[in-house]
């Protein structure tokens, strides 16, 4: 099964709807189906040798590069923007037969401080900067001064937004402030693209992680997105799988297609794997592009050069090979 390397296009972007209380209130979530599905999907379907090799380059492609530590210096984010213009070295994509093929990865994620910096850094790679923002990882900031954030890393340069919502909107069934808070962040954002964090670990069910993204795009809502990888509980398979359904629903109810972005956790390139598996089965090829489909991670880029180095030589990398150390 081959997946094509072509460029970006843009799609037209999502702007919403009203929001419909009774779709949201009458959607439920069968917990045990779920799982039953999640289960099937490895052995449903599996890439070997040489397709891995390209589903895995394809991985690279859909990376939201991420650096959110508290210790992040610019110097720190200019070693992963560089990284983000050469993600898999160039011996490596000969010796994969692929020499001299353009490969980037989606987008570099940072905190608004680092904003500038990573700005600079990526200028004329076409790379996109990615901010996280209003609040996050908690969300607990006044209303105010999310949108002021967002604003603020707009300004700075930032072409996508990654906003955490606030959890207790879900947590009480209160649906029209959760939709008026996402309205306003996109609202906020102008062009930039936003990208809703659910935090699905804190949701407290299947059944709330549906309702909630059917409001998030409702909301006008570009991506919706798993997590701030600083839970308890993040990217899940039987959590993504309930938000592509809901995507899919979304699509087939107003004709708009809402990217996807599982993000805390995914380390290693089986688990990137079963995330394009997961939107091949549900969502179809066009789902599994950069401009729908991002995969939040720092370590998984290391694991997936492991992969291709053994893929290529017959050999993993030495342990002590740190491409973004």
């Amino acid at each position: 099964m081959a997946l094509t390397l072509s460029q970006p296009h843009p799609l037209p972007r999502n702007p919403g709807m009203p929001l419909d209380l009774s779709w949201v209130e009458e959607a439920r979530v069968n917990r045990t189906a779920v799982e039953r599905r999640v289960a099937t999907l490895p052995a449903r379907r599996t890439v070997k040798k040489a397709w891995q090799a390209a589903w895995l380059l394809h991985a690279v492609r859909t990376l939201d590069l991420t650096t959110l530590s508290g210790d992040d210096t610019p110097g720190t984010v200019r070693r992963l923007c560089a990284k983000a213009r050469s993600p898999v070295r160039p011996e490596l994509l000969a010796a994969l037969g692929v020499a001299g093929l353009p490969l980037r990865v989606g987008a570099v994620c940072v905190y608004h401080e680092m904003v500038p910096v990573a700005v600079e850094a990526l200028a004329g790679s076409g790379i996109p900067v990615a901010a996280v923002s209003t609040g996050f990882p908690a969300g607990l900031t006044p209303h105010r001064l999310k949108l002021q954030e967002i604003e603020a890393s707009v300004v700075a340069g930032a072409r996508e937004i990654d906003a955490v919502i606030s959890r207790h909107h879900v947590l009480t069934g209160n649906w029209r402030a959760l939709y008026q808070e996402v309205r306003d962040f996109r609202a906020a954002c102008g062009e930039a693209h936003l990208k809703v964090i659910l935090a699905v670990g804190e949701l407290g069910s299947l059944g709330n992680v549906y309702k909630a993204s059917l409001v998030a795009m409702q909301a006008g809502a570009d991506f919706i997105k798993t997590s701030t990888g600083k839970e308890a509980v993040n990217a899940t398979l039987d959590a993504g799988l309930v938000m592509v359904r809901a995507i899919r629903a979304y699509h087939e109810a107003t004709g708009y297609r809402v990217g996807f972005k599982p993000a805390g956790g995914v380390r290693s390139a089986k688990q990137a794997l079963d995330w394009l598996i997961l939107l091949r089965e549900e969502l179809g090829v066009e789902w599994m592009q950069p401009w729908l489909f991002r995969i939040g991670a720092s370590a998984l880029l290391n694991d997936i050069e492991r992969q291709l180095e053994h893929l290529a030589f017959g050999r993993y990398a030495s342990m002590q090979y740190q491409p973004l150390g």
